[in-house]
């Protein structure tokens, strides 16, 4: 039969955690998107300043820089082209006028850039009249042995990129569009190789009420995605540290239960032979788990199974004793009658014979009552009574039969009402003052005593109950009477008839010595019955 052990579980018990590297996975996605909305809205805030310094200011959108670069002059051909085909190259103001306007537009490029952005301005009639700095950072941080399985996995950002700008990025430039037409824009679009990802914003250059041209400000988003990657790399540094640990942690544990378990087990097993008898018992674990909870129920069973097995087994030498005596007494008398020569030794025979069957009778008498009172409890019917009168009649009953014996009985003045059956607690009650008077010491008292919390106390002064019968005393047929048992046969059913009928009451029986070792001392520990709610 395939099945799943308790580590194998526990494995899968730790899938769960899955659920945390996962929540992490979107938060640090979900902060890559607020850094880009800040990003752009940081290109939106240089666009602006740069813009703001170019209001009113026609002059310097009139002229062209002499200083030519070559992605300078492609952006311009391109625009010249997207704006309908002709070249504006040559359409400029002096040089000394232009080597002004440029000195001074790059003075503000200048006091608004930063490494790894490229600000350009354009004017109205697509005419690029300034353009600084680079995309690419100017010393990308070398990735390690981590993030370089990171970026195998999801892609790390690369410096190596062609930061031309492509057709499209004029062609379908709306962000430039827009702020030509007097609103400002953005945009976020692929380089011409797709290797990275490009973050513009333009905004519009006003001289009076009119659009003049436009400042575009445009960075890469690999710093971004370089953060991101390390709070990737973070996080899969932690989780895998996490599950490691927590592996390990669940490792150690599943295994410790495991023995634990294994080892209950193979006691368990071990307790009882192949014949059910309980050859030994477990040694009950002090943990406070459910683990140390079973291996202590398992021992207090094993334990009561080990007395009723000896219950079982001493049974039969019980009955034997109890039978031996009255079955040859029987038997001696019937052979003594057969050789009798007068009528007085044989009436002398019989008498014995009678004598021994009657002993025989009571024997079974008293086995089927505890049979019958077993059997009559289930359908007993109940009903409340007070307990106070019937404990007093019953004393002034044991002062008649047991003339020889003094009593004291103390009963509370309030009733006590107890559910059950006011005959049965009577017949409880004289089980255990016959126990008591067998065992009195001669010239002492028998203390009848009914509390108020519904406990009724019987007590005598005699020899003390042996520890080792105390917890089997209220099991059916265990007698401490073999020394003090005169003709009458004594099973050890009585106070296993009383613990029935405390049971049956809600309650149990308790036996302990008295101070000293002067006595023995029975309680019953009744349930009191509730009062009727309206």
């Amino acid at each position: 039969m395939n099945r799943l052990t308790l580590r194998a579980k526990l494995a899968l018990v730790a899938l769960v955690l899955l659920a945390l590297p996962w929540a992490g996975y979107r938060y640090v996605r979900e902060m890559e998107r607020f850094l880009l909305g800040a990003q752009e809205a940081a290109l939106a805030a240089t666009a602006r300043a740069v813009a703001t310094a170019l209001h009113d200011r026609p002059q310097l959108l009139a002229y062209r820089s002499a200083d030519e670069s070559e992605l300078r002059r492609e952006a311009e051909r391109e625009l010249q082209r997207l704006a309908g085909g002709t070249s504006l190259l040559g359409a400029s103001e002096t040089p000394d006028a232009g080597s002004a306007a440029n000195a001074e537009i790059a003075a503000i490029l200048k006091g608004v850039a930063r490494a790894s952005s490229r600000v350009w301005v354009v004017s109205r009639d697509y005419r690029v009249l300034a353009l600084a700095g680079s995309l690419r950072r100017p010393e990308p941080e070398r990735p390690g042995v981590v993030q370089a399985a990171l970026g195998w996995l999801i892609g790390a950002p690369t410096e190596d990129f062609d930061e031309a700008i492509a057709d499209e990025a004029l062609g379908a430039g709306r962000e430039i569009a827009s702020a030509l037409q007097g609103a400002a824009g953005e945009r976020t679009r692929n380089t011409r190789d797709g290797r990275a990802r490009i973050v513009s914003a333009a905004h519009p250059i006003w001289v009076g009420d009119q659009v003049y041209g436009a400042v575009v400000a445009e960075e890469t988003t690999n710093r971004i995605a370089s953060f991101t990657n390390q709070a990737l790399e973070r996080l899969l540094t932690v989780t895998l540290a996490v599950f490691a640990l927590v592996g390990a942690v669940l490792l150690w544990f599943a295994t410790r239960i495991s023995s634990r378990i294994r080892r209950l087990r193979d006691e368990a097993e071990a307790a009882i032979d192949a014949h059910g008898r309980v050859t030994r018992l477990l040694t009950a674990s002090g943990a406070g788990d459910e683990i140390g909870d079973l291996s202590r129920s398992f021992t207090t069973v094993l334990r009561r199974m080990s007395r009723y097995n000896a219950y079982l087994e001493g049974m039969a030498g019980r009955l034997s004793h109890e039978l031996r005596t009255p079955i040859a007494v029987v038997r001696s008398s019937l052979e003594n009658l057969h050789a009798a020569r007068g009528d007085e030794e044989a009436r002398t025979y019989l008498k014995r014979a009678e004598e021994g069957l009657g002993r025989l009778s009571a024997i079974l008498a008293r086995m089927a009552e505890a049979s019958r009172l077993e059997q009559s409890l289930s359908t007993e019917a109940r009903e409340r009574y007070d307990a106070v009168p019937v404990v007093r009649g019953c004393a002034e009953g044991y002062r008649l039969a047991y003339a020889r014996t003094a009593f004291e009985v103390a009963v509370p003045a309030v009733p006590v009402t107890l559910d059950g059956s006011a005959d049965l607690l009577a017949q409880m009650l004289d089980k255990l003052v016959e126990n008591a008077v067998d065992f009195q010491a001669p010239g002492t008292t028998v203390r009848i005593v009914l509390g108020a919390d519904a406990s009724l106390r019987v007590e005598n002064a005699g020899p003390s109950l042996p520890e080792a019968i105390r917890e089997s005393l209220f099991e059916s047929m265990v007698s401490q009477r073999a020394a003090r048992s005169g003709d009458a046969p004594h099973l050890g059913l009585g106070l296993y008839v009383a613990r029935l009928i405390a049971e049956f009451h809600g309650g149990s029986l308790r036996a302990e010595n008295l101070p000293g070792g002067s006595g023995v001392a029975v309680t019953a520990n009744l349930r009191a019955a509730r009062e009727p709610t309206l």
